[in-house]
């Protein structure tokens, strides 16, 4: 894969990049070692930049990922994010808290660079935004950790359109991401104009609706108990026959053309703009090759208008409760 992509002023990314969340946690059975040959293999098809996060285990993603990157970190684009913790009650048991304060940045990027065996990160995300703490304060505190060379690149992930203006006048900020698909458009009314509006790229993930729209999987019940997408609003009830129609929309495309379904979903985020670099997750080989193919998918004019006018965006929030509240709108 020999397409490249500008995030931001200057930070250069292959066209599509590697999630790596499901390595470690929420998406059932983890193997450490099959995780590492597939983030080795992406680096041999020049997918090199890699998404982790503290979170992510939590922790231990970027513990994995700092093993995989280990003798050739100048030859990675490392994304990593703060700024959420688990706090389980009895009355919530995904419970979370967010903290964006100046000390917990500073904390949490030392544990992290440690983790992942390295003294900077290429890009650093505030995770989710808080709303105690303003944004300009956060991204100040980063800024001063750009200024001592620990950070490359600023970014914040699920941001509003206001928190984007807002922590921009205090410091460039390279990327946004947040989840954007054929079923998740949401941001196209008030994010992706001030993204380009301000310069800013867009980092979409879950361009593969979690999955779901690559046809891996039609039923919560066909996946492992600990996946956390079985208890997804997307996926339960009426939502759930809503959304297996448009799955096979997508999957009746795709075949037409000899394409697959995942293919055809993560070439319709690219085509969306230059700006825009979508980062699939997965932890298997054959999967991340047959993603990367994508960048091969070239969709027409005709084609792009024909999928806008037949799959409607999804039934159904794409987080639980507690996952919605988090998110900065």
């Amino acid at each position: 894969m020999s397409e490249k992509r500008t995030l931001g002023k200057d930070l250069v990314t292959p066209a599509i990049g590697l999630g790596c969340m499901g390595m470690s946690a929420f998406y059932g059975p983890t193997d450490e070692e099959e995780s590492i040959r597939t983030i080795h293999r992406a680096l041999e098809l020049g997918c090199n930049f890699l998404d982790t996060a503290e979170m992510y285990g939590p922790f231990t993603n970027e513990t994995l990922v700092g093993k995989a990157i280990a003798g050739r970190r100048d030859r990675f684009i490392v994304a990593t994010k703060f700024g959420i913790r688990f706090a389980p009650t009895a009355e919530n048991p995904t419970n979370r808290v967010i903290d964006g304060s100046p000390t917990t940045a500073r904390r949490s990027l030392e544990a992290s660079l440690k983790r992942l065996g390295t003294d900077y990160v290429d890009l650093y995300y505030q995770h989710r935004v808080d709303p105690k703490v303003p944004v300009e304060d956060t991204v100040g505190a980063l800024s001063d950790m750009v200024r001592e060379g620990k950070i490359r690149h600023i970014g914040l992930s699920e941001a509003s359109a206001q928190s984007i203006r807002r922590a921009h006048a205090v410091h460039p900020i390279a990327a946004v991401q947040t989840e954007y698909s054929l079923w998740s458009r949401d941001i196209e009314a008030e994010v992706l104009p001030a993204l380009r509006e301000l310069g800013v790229g867009l980092v979409a993930y879950s361009p593969l609706g979690r999955g779901f729209l690559s046809g891996r999987f039609s039923s919560p019940d066909e996946l492992e108990p600990n996946d956390f997408r079985r208890h997804q609003p997307r996926l339960q009830g009426d939502n759930l026959e809503q959304n297996l129609k448009l799955a096979q929309k997508v999957r009746s495309f795709a075949s037409d053309r000899g394409w697959s379904p995942a293919q055809l979903a993560i070439a319709w985020v690219l085509a969306r703009g230059r700006d825009i670099v979508p980062i699939p997750g997965t932890k298997r080989r054959a999967y991340l090759e047959e993603n990367l193919k994508a960048s091969e998918v070239r969709l027409s004019a005709e084609e792009l208008a024909q999928l806008e006018a037949e799959l409607p965006a999804a039934a159904g929030e794409r987080y639980d409760r507690t996952g919605m509240q988090l998110l900065n709108r």
